[in-house]
């Protein structure tokens, strides 16, 4: 960051990802010669980024400053939070990753998957850990969430404690260790220069639903099914994966898992201990056959609707496995992602025209509950925190702002609360605050194994393609006689279908003959002949049909008219 930006002494605190969306939290502080990264996540990209994997942060600061960044530390292992690790060693020399236990168990499955394994070192903490860096030292607290080992993060600095909460709920009878209230109180009592805190539910005004409820509530529902049992939940939310094996275990079911995220997950749970259960619990797709339907249990992925995952194949009949038979039971363990909606009806609907029974989550079935903080666990954190400066993080924009007025509810002032967009660099000395500039912060786009070359120009052509179709024309022409040599030949795809449009292609081709006799006669460069086509044909065909698909023009010039 250069001086213009930071001045010498001044910390600064910047997110390449995280603020405004939800997704690639990345987040950065800087002092001096020294850049802590905290978390590096990927988001999963809109409607309209058509072939489009995965967003990612722009790194171009930490590109740069590559030099000075003293670990990457990871506060859980969702992929909104690790899912950008590979494709930032691919272009950043990390010299550490420290992460709890399951994450770094993700995390090294996710680089091995990348043969990424020996481009860093893994440093695996404790909620008892610390780390010494010259001008900073790093602690860390344990929080409840949707996954286990899931911890915020203390940073002690030259100018003050700046606390980064990960994401969190707090839940009394959590599943799993609970939260470290005295350690989160300990550090409001020494002062907290400046907190920042997830704003995922911040617009609901609850406290967020215990994870134990979900327990008992999943245990019940197992004891009145008759027949196979197949619930759809996020492969990342181990919680619940034990949840739906304790209830299995119970009513002596044996558990079938499909989805390759899914199989993954049990893997490194099963490994690292997040996971337990009797040793034959687990069977394969091949066994279900040999099993009566009574106690059977099939764990998939697909609980947003998503077209290639498991349950949507079910649904569909293209499974190759399974197939719905009546008297199955769908159990929907998880809430719909805001834009998922129309993709679970669609699915639930399937699944109903196929003889199952399907239970989603609401109050009479408690089948999910949230991971991140409601409004009154939010204004709980503030109050054990007590910052003097609040940066609400992780969310879209008016999350962040309706927790930045929780915050004020709490007694922070409010000329005190920052809420800010990516890039920009809150600035803390032993002189007070100030939003001292920005830092490059875009986005790239993931398109199989190419990282950032996708523009906005190919999202631009997919679109108009997937809206609208490709239309070629190719004409045969001697450049040296200026004449058009023979009847075009048209190309369609996505576009019309020729044989039943006749009268369009008869006017496109009769229009592109007299428009290229005419221009060729003119002194134009190939190049501008080819752009006054396409706005020609362009206009042509939006005027008959209303429509404005790409259009390619192929110039060929023809030396011998014979040939």
């Amino acid at each position: 960051m250069n001086n213009k930006v930071l001045k010498p002494n001044e910390l600064g605190i910047f997110a390449l990802g995280g603020l405004g969306e939800i997704g690639k939290n990345t987040y950065c502080l800087q002092f001096n010669d020294e850049i802590i990264i905290i978390d590096a996540g990927i988001k999963f990209p809109e409607n309209y980024l058509l072939g489009i994997d995965y967003v990612i942060p722009d790194y171009q600061y930490i590109i740069d400053n590559q030099d000075k960044i003293k670990g990457l530390f990871i506060t859980h292992g969702h992929e909104d939070h690790i899912g950008g690790i590979p494709f930032l060693l691919k272009q950043v020399k990390i010299p550490k990753i420290y992460a709890g236990n399951l994450a770094m168990g993700i995390i090294r499955n996710k680089l091995e998957e990348h043969r990424l394994l020996k481009s860093t070192e893994f440093v695996t903490y404790s909620a008892s850990d610390i780390f010494t860096f010259k001008h900073m030292r790093i602690s860390f607290f344990r929080t409840n969430h949707s996954i286990p080992d899931s911890f915020g993060i203390a940073i002690e600095t030259p100018v003050g404690i700046i606390c980064h909460t990960g994401d969190f709920k707090f839940d009394f009878t959590p599943i799993g260790p609970i939260t470290d209230f005295a350690k989160i109180a300990t550090l409001g009592e020494k002062g907290v220069l400046c907190l920042l805190s997830d704003s995922t539910n911040s617009e609901l005004p609850v406290f967020t639903m215990s994870e134990r409820r979900v327990s008992d509530s999943m245990n019940e529902i197992f004891r009145r099914i008759n027949g196979r049992v197949i619930v759809a939940t996020f492969a990342s939310n181990i919680h619940r994966v034990q949840q739906i094996v304790e209830a299995s275990v119970a009513t002596n079911r044996k558990v079938a898992v499909f989805g390759r995220s899914m199989e993954s997950t049990l893997k490194v749970g099963l490994e690292l201990g997040y996971i337990k259960c009797p040793k034959d619990t687990f069977i394969s797709g091949g066994e279900l056959k040999f099993i009566d339907d009574n106690r059977v249990t099939i764990l998939c992925t697909g609980s947003q609707g998503e077209p290639l995952a498991a349950l949507s194949r079910i649904a569909n009949g293209t499974h190759r496995q399974i197939s719905i038979i009546p008297g199955d039971t769908v159990i929907f363990s998880s809430s719909p992602i805001p834009g998922n909606a129309t993709s679970i009806d669609n699915t639930i609907n399937k699944l109903f025209r196929a003889g199952a029974e399907v239970i989603t989550n609401s109050p009479l079935t408690d089948t999910h509950t949230s991971g991140h903080a409601g409004q009154e666990e939010l204004k709980l954190m503030l109050q054990l925190m007590k910052p003097k400066y609040f940066m609400p993080i992780h969310g879209e924009y008016r999350m962040q702002k309706i927790h930045g007025q929780l915050g004020a509810q709490c007694g922070i002032n409010p000329d005190n609360i920052y809420v800010l967009d990516n890039g920009q660099v809150l600035a803390f000395s032993n002189k007070g605050v100030r939003i001292a500039g920005e830092v490059p912060s875009g986005v790239i786009f993931i398109d199989g194994s190419g990282i950032g070359d996708i523009g906005n120009v190919v999202i631009r052509d997919r679109k108009i393609l997937s809206n609208d179709g490709l239309l070629a024309v190719v004409i045969n022409v001697n450049l040296k006689t200026k004449e058009v040599l023979k009847s075009p030949n048209i190309i369609s795809r996505g576009f019309i279908y020729l044989k039943d449009s006749q009268e369009l292609v008869k006017e496109i081709l009769s229009g592109t003959t007299d428009f290229m006799s005419k221009i060729l006669k003119s002194k134009k460069s190939i190049i501008q002949i080819k752009n006054e086509l396409t706005d020609y044909l362009t206009n042509l065909v939006y005027d008959k049909i209303q429509r404005k698909p790409m259009i390619i023009p192929v110039i060929m010039n023809v030396k011998d008219q014979e040939a």
